[in-house]
């Protein structure tokens, strides 16, 4: 599907003020204010729990975090991280306090490229740095937020996309990426400056140009990506070709097929926009159609005891069973065979099976096989229909 949206770039958007505009305040820090720091759990997660050998630092035993409430030392923190190409590695916790050898390390690797929009890393800290540059008025956090987005105006692909990986794209890295809210991330911080959110009010009018430019080829490369199956229009994959568009390989246990965890938040991407064009509408349509074909009834998926078990990049005590149950919610798997439509399942060994019992148990205990997220999309969806699809 061809994208009809046009910007016109000489009028900025007015838009509502919302409080996600404005710093957050949290209950358990006697009422200071704070900003949002959920952009950086899953690279937190990572670095805590997660084996992985290229790593800058690895955390210390009993390693301190700041409170939310200490927004300037996270901003410095986020500033420490940034690469000279204005990007950030991934898998790395902001809140951690370090010490001095840590900062010295990860001083030192200012050079490295290992640069990624993967697991919330650079489009999570231009999002912080804006709100913490608008709040405290910081020039300094102004001048590393713009690095970051012309990080993010570089690492653009002429179609539209965005690599997983920039400059180093190697491998799957190099496949336009929607897993774990990569692509969306970046084009959620477009939005809010295409519609002049106050938080980017410092950006300058040239800058602002080229943000309007990749925000209508990134909307175009959506709808483009979207997977035509059987002669109708489903969803996306987590990964699609950098040059044709089709679903791709990702990691071993990632195959090109439907993907429902990732589509549900390209779909309330795409439900955000102030104004979207008809072929915005035709494809949130017709992805809303396909959460509604695809749900799965009477089955939940149960978290159990396993005894520990040590694996290459992680240690695990839980196993996952899918269990009948005629009075669970819908649920939907990871993953839809694409031709057929049915759940697959996936192992280390790139096999692709039928149920979740058949995946190898450190795949099936360390991995979402099934979401819930298209409940969301579903349940706004009439609201937004009622305002926006014509009889």
């Amino acid at each position: 599907m061809k994208s009809t949206f046009l910007l016109n770039s000489t009028i900025f958007l007015i838009c509502l003020i919302t409080i996600s505009d404005f710093p957050q305040v949290s209950d358990g820090e006697d009422t200071m204010a704070t900003i949002a720091v959920d952009g950086f759990a899953d690279g937190s997660h990572h670095w805590y729990d997660i084996t992985d050998d290229d790593k800058e630092i690895l955390p210390i035993e009993g390693q301190k975090r700041y409170t939310k409430s200490q927004i300037k030392e996270i901003a410095d923190n986020i500033l420490l991280y940034q690469k000279d190409n204005g990007g950030w590695p991934k898998n790395y916790d902001m809140l951690a306090i370090l010490s001095p050898e840590q900062k010295t390390l990860v001083l030192n690797s200012k050079q490295e490229t290992n640069t990624t929009i993967d697991n919330g890393a650079t489009h999570s800290q231009i999002v912080y740095l804006a709100k913490a540059a608008t709040m405290l008025n910081s020039e300094t956090y102004k001048a590393a937020c713009l690095k970051g987005i012309d990080y993010l105006l570089a690492a653009q692909y002429p179609n539209g996309g965005w690599p997983q990986f920039f400059p180093d794209a190697k491998g799957y890295a190099k496949e336009i990426t929607f897993n774990d809210g990569a692509m969306i991330g970046v084009m959620k911080i477009l939005r809010d400056i295409v519609e002049n959110r106050p938080n980017y009010s410092f950006i300058d009018a040239a800058r602002r140009q080229k943000v309007f430019s990749a925000f209508e080829k990134g909307i175009a490369c959506i709808l483009n990506c979207q997977i035509s199956d059987n002669g109708e229009y489903t969803a996306w994959c987590q990964q699609h070709d950098h040059e044709t568009l089709k679903p791709a390989w990702a990691r071993k246990f990632e195959p090109p097929c439907i993907c429902n965890g990732e589509s549900a938040d390209i779909v309330l991407f795409l439900m955000s926009l102030k104004n979207p064009s008809p072929a915005i509408v035709k494809s949130i349509v017709a992805a809303v159609a396909w959460f509604e074909k695809s749900k799965i009834l009477e089955t939940r998926v149960d978290t159990v005891p396993f005894h520990e078990t040590v694996y290459k990049y992680r240690t695990t005590k839980i196993d996952r069973v899918v269990v009948h149950d005629p009075s669970a919610r819908p649920i939907w798997t990871r993953y839809y065979e694409l031709g057929t439509h049915r759940p697959l399942f996936c192992g280390r060994d790139s096999k692709i099976v039928y149920s979740l019992a058949e995946v190898e148990h450190e795949r099936r205990s360390g991995y979402t096989w099934y979401v819930y997220n298209p409940e969301n999309v579903l349940k706004k969806f009439p609201a937004w229909k009622q305002k926006w699809v014509k009889d």
